[in-house]
């Protein structure tokens, strides 16, 4: 008899440490659940201020985000969304959200920065698995690769020449590297030429909200 209560008691006690566990986890949860939701915001607010220059908009740009056309060029996903930048409401800009999914070591996520003239405002990874000190040269916390799209567009250069040098292209590759940067100039293009497709939708149906 001693054996079956002592089998009781020590799963009585099992569940009340489970329990308290599980409570202790909810608290903290919720305790801090709009702490890393405010870190999520303000570190998406710093990726798009770097891709958009703060000075030229005075709107909230997270409350500023809109579901745009399905398009492939994006990358392999069913919808998209895209943020716009307003200056005392006027459209100056989008940044879009494409994704590269011919990087060497899978999908590359980027932001892009595109103002309604169709140049580019910056380019940012925001998430990729290249190789360590080859491919990930296009992440700009390893190098100043990604910068050299400010100011490009489907113009400068050429729309033929939105290609690496390897490819005959105007983009510079890294030593060792070639495939990164192919599909990170690939993924830029691609959401130039869906900007330019789009642009009188997308202001259309903003202008009509």
């Amino acid at each position: 008899m001693n054996k079956y209560r002592q089998i009781l008691v020590t799963g009585l006690l099992l569940m009340v440490f489970a329990v308290i566990g599980s409570a202790v986890v909810s608290i903290t949860y919720d305790a801090t659940k709009e702490k890393i939701a405010e870190n999520q915001r303000r570190q998406m607010l710093k990726s798009l201020h770097q891709i958009m220059p703060p000075e030229r908009y005075n709107n909230d740009l997270l409350k500023s985000k809109i579901k745009i056309p399905a398009d492939d060029r994006l990358g392999p996903i069913s919808e998209n969304y895209a943020y716009v930048a307003r200056k005392d409401g006027k459209i100056i800009g989008f940044i879009f959200s494409p994704i590269a999914p011919d990087g060497y070591s899978g999908e590359i996520k980027l932001l892009v920065g595109v103002y309604v003239d169709g140049t580019l405002s910056g380019v940012r990874v925001v998430s990729h698995n290249e190789t360590p000190g080859l491919g990930d040269a296009v992440d700009a916390s390893r190098s100043d690769w990604i910068y050299n799209f400010s100011g490009k567009s489907l113009h400068n250069p050429k729309t033929e020449n939105w290609k690496v040098k390897r490819d005959g292209g105007y983009f510079d590759q890294f030593t060792g590297a070639t495939i990164t940067p192919r599909a990170v100039v690939k993924a830029v293009k691609l959401t130039l030429i869906y900007f330019d497709r789009h642009k009188k939708y997308l202001l259309g149906e903003i202008d009509h909200e």
